[in-house]
């Protein structure tokens, strides 16, 4: 069965306070959308469709240049923002326009009415791959019109919930706005992550109508329209905190602190060593070999290679640098550059971009490669 992806990246999202378009805010180094779009790598979905709308042209230009040739990234644009109905209108209008017109694409020429259509939003950068892959084999094989993935919260003010039927069929959901008050008594919510059967969702999605708080077209009326159509739509249930959005610049904190105590998990289990994960900041695209030793206040960053047996640190910060195996690197900073194998750096020492320090080569304190040319001074 065919799978396309539509992820809704148009929002202003004012309360970042920020010139930057909320999705290409960064986390571990990679901007927002772009986790979203990776949580995407079990399914490989025939076709991606971004629907942008502020700041379109430079969300546009950075997903081109940093999604993965499996995502088969396109854009849609929604002109006005009128609500996560329109913008999945406009992504599933994109979606049919690529397929009719793409014939000789084997992955898109699959394309039929019975094909899975998920729908993410571009703000949940904590979102796992297995989520995804496990919300996808439910749905198709359930058979369902729609498959809700929901969560639970203690707290779950300003959440639209999720109202079921009492054999545990969603019949809708229902903003935190326009609720009841016996309906925000409900602590199950929507995460905004949907699948959809693309047959029903078109036609569901033009009986939807802007009657709400916000006057807006809300995808989560979908979800009563295909109920009251008499069509099935179930649920799957996944962590909260991983499916939680980022509104703000202290949300954006809270979910860099996730990520990178994720990421250094990862490393600690498959053979480096770390004296205080809290004060050791790794990116999502380095990459380190077994061995090494990371001292607190140590900073990799971009897409950094470490070799074996590494020492580095304290209070060192490498960006897209290459790092030979047996190298010590003390108090230093680096961008762009290559050091070799047995090499000695700093302590005190300044990489500038093409820097190179060869294997089995020592820089001592104040080294600076701008006036040094790669020699101990």
């Amino acid at each position: 069965m065919s799978l396309y992806a539509i992820v809704l990246a148009a929002g202003e999202g004012t309360r970042m306070r920020s010139q930057r378009p909320k999705p290409l805010h960064l986390i571990c180094g990679r901007p927002m959308v772009m986790h979203v779009i990776h949580s995407l790598a079990g399914v490989q979905p025939a076709q991606t469709v971004i629907v942008v709308g502020h700041g379109a042209d430079q969300v546009t230009a950075r997903v081109t240049t940093d999604s993965p040739n499996w995502a088969n990234a396109s854009f849609a644009s929604q002109l006005v923002q009128r609500g996560t109905g329109d913008a999945v209108t406009v992504g599933l209008t994109a979606l049919d326009q690529i397929v009719h017109t793409s014939p000789t694409d084997e992955r898109l020429a699959e394309h039929d009415d019975m094909s899975t259509i998920l729908v993410l939003p571009g703000d949940t950068p904590l979102l796992r791959r297995e989520t995804i892959d496990n919300l996808v084999a439910q749905h198709e094989a359930s058979g369902h019109a729609a498959t809700v993935l929901v969560a639970q919260l203690d707290d779950p003010t300003g959440y639209g919930r999720v109202v079921r039927a009492k054999d545990g069929r969603v019949l809708r959901i229902v903003e935190q706005r326009d609720a009841s008050e016996d309906e925000r008594k409900i602590n199950e919510i929507n995460t905004s992550i949907y699948a959809f059967r693309r047959d029903l969702l078109g036609p569901a999605l033009r009986r939807v109508t802007p009657n709400n708080a916000q006057s807006e077209y809300y995808l989560t009326d979908v979800v009563a329209v295909l109920a009251d159509m008499g069509h099935q739509v179930g649920a799957v249930i996944a962590d909260a905190p991983e499916t939680q959005g980022v509104n703000d610049r202290w949300q954006l904190a809270l979910a860099e602190r996730e990520l990178r105590s994720r990421t250094n998990r990862h490393w600690l289990l498959n053979g480096v060593t770390m004296f205080d994960p809290r004060q050791t900041f790794i990116d999502v695209d380095v990459q380190i070999e077994r061995d090494v030793t990371l001292y607190p206040g140590t900073m990799l960053q971009g897409e950094t290679r470490i070799g074996s047996g590494c020492q580095i640190g304290p209070n060192t910060r490498l960006n897209n640098c290459l790092v030979g195996s047996n190298t010590t690197i003390d108090s230093t900073s680096a961008v762009n550059s290559q050091i070799g194998d047995n090499a000695k750096v700093g302590p005190f020492a300044h990489l500038s971009s093409g820097s190179r320090v060869a294997d089995s080569q020592t820089t001592g304190a104040f080294y600076d490669s701008d006036t040094a040319d790669s020699k101990k001074i």
